[in-house]
């Protein structure tokens, strides 16, 4: 169990690492790249979340990060969802969860880098 939640952390702190394997090495076998980096970015997704989590806890002071995160996902597929189904009179939820995964591989991202940034200069000049 530990070597699981080791592995998690070694990818979680450099997203662009497991991002850039699945990338090449899936689109190299299966030679569909944007499969490839479909599936790249549903899997960084999930390691950006957490560390974004992380981050956003130790810079503010709160346990609030992963509830936030997955609190914005949930009121973002509930109004997509109802936005699809005031225009198509149906909800596709697989659909609704696929686009806000993908959003959120985008807006994680984003964030990452800010905490990122925000974190190291809050290290360096405490130093």
């Amino acid at each position: 169990m530990e070597i699981i939640k080791y592995a998690y952390a070694y990818m979680a702190v450099l997203p662009i690492i497991p991002f850039a394997i699945i990338l090449f090495g899936y689109g190299a076998y299966i030679q569909d790249r944007k499969k490839a980096f479909r599936l790249a970015m549903d899997i960084t997704t999930a390691l950006l979340i957490g560390c974004v989590a992380v981050l956003f806890d130790d810079l503010f002071g709160s346990n609030f990060g992963i509830y936030g995160i997955l609190l914005f996902m949930l009121l973002g597929g509930g109004l997509l969802g109802n936005a699809q189904f005031r225009k198509r009179g149906a909800v596709d939820v697989k659909k609704v969860f696929r686009t806000i995964w993908r959003l959120s591989f985008f807006s994680m991202s984003v964030l990452y880098i800010v905490f990122m940034c925000v974190a190291i200069g809050k290290n360096l000049l405490t130093i």
